[in-house]
C-alpha cells in the first residue's frame, strides 16, 4: 500500500470516528469499504431473483391487465422490513445515496443476468413536476440513472409524464389505487422509436396499477414493448 493511500485511510478513519456514516437500516456505524448499508443488512435483504425466473409472481399481476415482456424487482418490500425502512428514507427523508447505491447494485445485477440485453431506453415513473419542486427529487429517476450508468443505457424522461398529482396511492386498496392514477400518464410527442423496448423504473411495486397506466400510456399511439424493474415489490410468490 502506497503512503498516500495509508494516510487517506487514516484520514478516514479518523472522520468516521468524529462523524460516523451510520446504516441506513439498522444505524449501526458502518466500517470501511461499506456504503449506505452495513453488510449484515445487506445479506438480510429478501431478494427475489425474479431477473432469473420468467413468468414470475410479478409478472403474472400485470396478465390480463397490460402487456409487459419482463418484470423484476430486486427484494421483496414487506411492512417494517428492511426494503420498506430504505424507501421511506429515500422518498421522504431525501437521502438519494440509497436510490443511488441500489440501483448500481441491481443495474450491475440485471446486466450481468442479461435481463437488460435489449433494453434501449430507462424510463422513471414520473412525479407530478409540483411534487419534484417540494421534494426536490423524483426517486425512480434516482434509481434508473444510477442502473442506467451501471448498464450504459439511456435514460430518458422525455417518454411519458404525469399531467396530474394524484393523491397518495398509501393504504389504497387495489381499485382506489387503480382509479387513483387512470389516465393521468401521457405519452411524450416524438420521442419513442416504433418497436423501440423501453426498461420502466419505479422504487416500489404494489398492486402495479401504476406500472399498469404508464404502460398503457407508452404503448397508446406507439408500437413499443415495456418491460419493469423496482428496487421493492409487494407482490409475492404464492405458496
Amino acid at each position: 500500500m502506497s503512503r498516500r493511500n495509508r494516510i487517506s485511510q487514516v484520514t478516514d478513519d479518523f472522520v468516521s470516528l468524529l462523524f460516523p456514516r451510520l446504516c441506513q437500516s439498522c444505524g449501526e456505524p458502518l466500517v470501511r469499504n461499506e456504503e449506505v448499508i452495513c453488510l449484515s443488512c445487506l445479506a438480510d435483504l429478501p431478494r427475489t431473483d425474479y431477473h432469473i425466473r420468467r413468468e414470475n409472481e410479478l409478472e403474472k399481476a400485470f396478465w390480463g391487465r397490460c402487456f409487459i415482456e419482463r418484470a423484476a424487482a430486486y427484494a421483496y418490500y414487506r411492512r417494517g422490513g428492511i426494503i420498506q425502512t430504505l424507501i421511506h428514507r429515500l422518498k421522504y427523508n431525501g437521502i438519494t445515496s440509497i436510490g443511488d447505491y441500489f440501483g448500481r447494485i441491481y443495474g450491475n445485477i440485471l446486466k450481468d443476468s442479461g435481463f437488460l440485453d435489449d433494453i434501449d431506453v430507462i424510463v422513471p415513473v414520473p412525479l407530478h413536476p409540483v411534487k419534484v419542486r417540494k421534494r426536490g427529487f423524483n426517486q425512480s429517476m434516482v434509481i434508473a440513472e444510477a442502473i442506467g450508468r451501471s448498464a450504459s443505457i439511456e435514460v430518458s424522461d422525455h417518454y411519458i409524464f404525469r399531467r396530474s398529482d394524484s393523491a397518495t396511492q398509501t393504504r389504497k386498496s387495489r381499485v382506489e389505487r387503480w382509479e387513483n392514477v387512470e389516465n393521468i400518464f401521457v405519452a411524450g410527442e416524438d420521442t419513442e422509436k416504433e418497436g423501440s423496448h423501453i426498461l420502466l423504473v419505479d422504487d416500489v411495486i404494489t398492486t402495479g396499477s401504476t406500472i399498469e397506466a404508464c404502460t398503457e400510456a407508452l404503448k397508446s399511439n406507439r408500437d413499443v414493448r415495456v418491460s419493469v424493474a423496482a428496487l421493492g415489490t409487494a407482490i409475492f410468490e404464492s405458496a
